[in-house]
């Protein structure tokens, strides 16, 4: 494969390289040193410095070059690390100026004395952002209206490339029924066989070369199989075909479609079961996915502290991508609802938060007293009977019915069992123990800290999945009575829960360590309890139906990311010309901020959600696809912006290769506050706490439009904006304006204020989040640990 230079570091073949490239003659050094452990490093090469071509045929060999320089010949140590023999791993073209090598500590020091050499970054792994324990599963996202499809053409002729762990290729939901063959630009490949592939699913691939040097036991070569239902049900969830009869363990029966059913697939498999998915590898797959031709890189995946942009895969990798035309949406990952837990953080990519969807799986506990209380399950048993079963506890324990002594016939048989989730079983295992003991069936308390949010999974016996508000009631009442009982009542599929959408309690929270200027994350999508095609469900041992066994429920950010990944493929459908900085704008300006009771979308307590937890709002496809204004960017844009950050020459250079490298004194200033971005967030931490944000619009409407401005705020924030009314005589017209904000009694009292400002006119309204600080949220606002030059 041209684009993977294979160096074998010995001396006969090294005195190959050199009689072939005579001029390499000087530069070949022996470090002698090579006894070391070796480990892979992201080295990442000076611009502009460039290759003679004349000399070097691609840009491999000529990586390869420059590792021959360091790379000891004389005391390889191939007893030690058999492997160690092969040493350039990835030869990147497009996502960073570098490669990836498989070299030791003291071979890196011999590097940093090179010209070419800028820094070596030691191999990290990153993981798929499901929710964090086995519990968290579920049900599907909003359904788009004919207008939408009909608008895209569902999709037709797009190429959405997903980054994940496999993918189960014969599923249903990847069958070519009604799809056209791929668009000529494709220049992918698959590697499962011809009777695999189709036009649904036009690319699988597997990126192993790096992870297979940490990771044992993968094997060579990889086929991107489904490793875990996690690649299938992003896929499905972005661009699944239609599956009529679709339904989870017998529950939400319908016709199961993602958000671009005619959409073509392209898999690129970066992660493996219980081992992550490694930078290095997750380079290569996008450095090839901007080459094959995707319109939408879907990326459920990232790190919790991935630190500086340059060093992140995702941020180097969709930089690349958006200078290329390709919209890049991702995760915002699962640690919330704690602060300041927000993955991918870069502005050019879409960072997607999860919300709960209206769907809910009902089961009723009665209590012996008559009081009712409504939870779900994902199986419910057929004619199972309202009989009032004794209620017992795990008291002797911790409450959460890890302890399998206590789950002994003798305690549970014929009886319903109170749990709480946690300890060192998981909820499927304490159901499989129970079932085996004879009970009748259990009650599982959800955490505290998932407030009413509830994500059933199919147990081997009848259960019911409460909230813990609820399993507080529940407790109580057995507390009060010597007998306590309780009967399970299956209610089916239910739809219109009123407060819905909310913010899903996982979903990581801004403000962003790496641009707190910036707000992230952007938008909510649905990423609760959703329905998605799988390679076969967790749980119950025999699904009541052959469709039940190829679909199941997830949960977290990684099934938001592809809901957006399909919905950006059919605004790009619609709006061919557009550029994924206006794709997202109009995402961002026409979401929505009320529940389905019009009152303000809460979080998973019932408590207003912040723009740390649901960024611009949730998507309104509908909305999107006809923003009236957008607030455009191109991928220079962003290149002022990261050297205000503290970020240095050669580091802003590696983000934006393979474009000219740049010189930061050379460019102007551009702060946080004034990138062209569809949310404003400043900081008054200083006299006169007044602060000017400078913006532009482009107008994507009709050819004549007028825009008033209109301003939300609270009475301790005032804003004007300037001109207060913007008039457009024909479209991609573009007009500035200044929003001035400032603290209207002196210095702002509360830490953070919220509002926005929408620009009105008799077709649109386009709305932009504004947030104000007192005080930065980070006292060090440079990312880059190296000084800016």
């Amino acid at each position: 494969m041209a684009r993977l230079g294979a160096l074998i570091c010995s001396l006969r073949v090294v005195v190959v390289v050199v009689a072939l490239l005579p001029s390499l003659l000087a530069t070949v050094a022996v470090a002698h040193n090579d006894t070391g452990v070796h480990k892979n490093y992201l080295i990442i090469v000076r611009k502009p410095y460039e290759y003679d071509q004349n000399v070097y045929k691609t840009v491999s060999s000529w990586h390869a070059s420059l590792l021959a320089s360091v790379c000891d010949t004389a005391k390889e140590e191939l007893a030690a690390d058999p492997g160690a023999e092969t040493r350039l791993i990835y030869s990147y073209r497009n996502v960073v100026n570098g490669f990836c090598a498989r070299v030791t500590k003291e071979e890196v020091f011999e590097m940093a004395r090179k010209d070419w050499f800028v820094k070596a970054i030691p191999e990290k792994t990153y993981r798929l952002m499901t929710t964090h324990t086995p519990e968290m599963i579920g049900l599907t996202g909003p359904a788009f209206h004919g207008g939408v499809w009909n608008t895209s053409n569902m999709g037709e002729g797009m190429i959405i490339g997903v980054l994940d762990d496999g993918i189960a290729a014969g599923h249903p939901s990847f069958d070519a029924g009604g799809m056209g063959p791929p668009p000529a630009k494709w220049k992918g490949r698959c590697d499962f066989n011809s009777s695999v592939c189709n036009n649904k699913l036009i690319g699988a691939r597997s990126f192993y070369e790096s992870a297979r040097w940490k990771w044992r036991g993968i094997d060579d070569p990889v086929l991107p199989v489904n490793e875990t239902a996690h690649g299938t049900h992003t896929s499905s969830t972005a661009a699944g075909n239609f599956v009529p009869g679709a339904n989870a363990m017998g529950n939400g029966i319908g016709t199961a479609a993602g958000m671009a059913p005619r959409a073509h697939l392209a898999f690129y498999q970066v992660c493996f079961e219980d081992k992550g998915c490694d930078r290095d590898d997750i380079l290569a797959a996008i450095d090839d996915a901007v080459d094959e031709g995707v319109d939408v890189l879907s990326i459920s995946l990232g790190d919790d502290e991935a630190g500086e942009f340059s060093a992140d895969p995702v941020a180097l990798g969709g930089y690349t991508a958006i200078m290329k035309g390709v919209f890049v949406s991702t995760s915002a990952g699962n640690n919330g609802p704690s602060a300041s837990t927000v993955s991918n953080e870069a502005p050019w990519l879409l960072t997607v938060a999860a919300s709960t969807t209206d769907r809910r799986f009902v089961a009723t506990v009665k209590l012996g007293n008559g009081i009712e209380i409504d939870g779900e399950a994902l199986y419910q048993p057929p004619n199972f009977p309202s009989t009032q079963w004794a209620l017992v506890r795990d008291t002797i324990g911790d409450g959460t019915c890890s302890d399998e002594r206590l789950l002994k016939k003798e305690h549970v048989a014929g009886k319903l069992v109170v749990c709480e989730q946690g300890g060192n079983l998981t909820s499927l295992e304490k159901g499989s123990f129970l079932h085996q003991a004879g009970a009748a069936g259990m009650v599982l308390i959800g955490p505290k800290f998932m407030g009413s949010v509830v994500q059933p999974k199919p147990h081997i016996l009848p259960v019911a999945q409460i909230a813990y508000p609820s399993g507080e009631k529940l407790k109580n009442y057995m507390k009060s009575t010597m007998s306590p009982t309780a009967a399970l009542i299956y209610k089916g599929t239910v739809f219109g829960t009123p407060m819905t959408p909310a913010v899903a309690p996982f979903s990581s929270r801004g403000p962003s360590k790496q641009n707190q200027g910036i707000l992230k994350p952007d938008i909510t999508g649905p990423g609760v309890n959703i329905i998605a095609a799988v390679h076969g469900p967790e749980g119950l041992a025999t699904p009541p139906n052959p469709l039940a066994a190829m679909f199941d429920i997830m949960s977290g950010t990684s099934m938001s990311a592809p809901h957006l990944s399909g919905i950006a493929a059919l605004i790009r459908k619609a709006h061919p010309m557009w550029s994924p900085a206006a794709i997202k704008s109009a995402m961002m300006t026409s979401t929505d901020t009320m529940d389905r009771r019009q009152k303000p979308i809460t979080d998973q307590d019932g408590n207003e959600a912040t723009m740390f937890a649901l960024g611009a709002g949730v998507i309104n496809p509908t909305k999107a696809m006809n923003p009236g204004l957008v607030y455009d960017l191109s991928a220079a844009d962003y290149v002022p912006f990261m050297c205000a950050l503290g970020y240095s020459d050669h580091e802003v250079s590696s983000i934006i290769h393979p474009a000219p490298s740049v010189s930061c004194k050379q460019l102007p200033a551009v702060d946080m506050k004034d990138l062209n971005y569809p949310s404003i967030t400043v900081f008054l931490d200083r006299e006169p706490y007044a602060v000017s944000v400078s913006r532009a619009v482009t107008n994507v409407g009709s050819g004549k439009a007028v825009y008033v401005a209109s301003v939300e705020m609270p009475e301790t924030v005032s804003v004007t904006v300037t001109p207060g009314t913007l008039k457009f005589k024909k479209v991609n017209q573009v007009k500035k304006f200044k929003v001035t904000i400032r603290a209207t009694n002196g210095r702002l009292k509360e830490s953070v204020a919220e509002g926005q400002l929408k620009w009105v006119s008799p077709d649109n309204v386009v709305r932009s989040p504004i947030l104000v600080s007192s005080q930065k949220f980070f006292e060090d606002d440079t990312t880059s640990d190296h000084a800016r030059r």
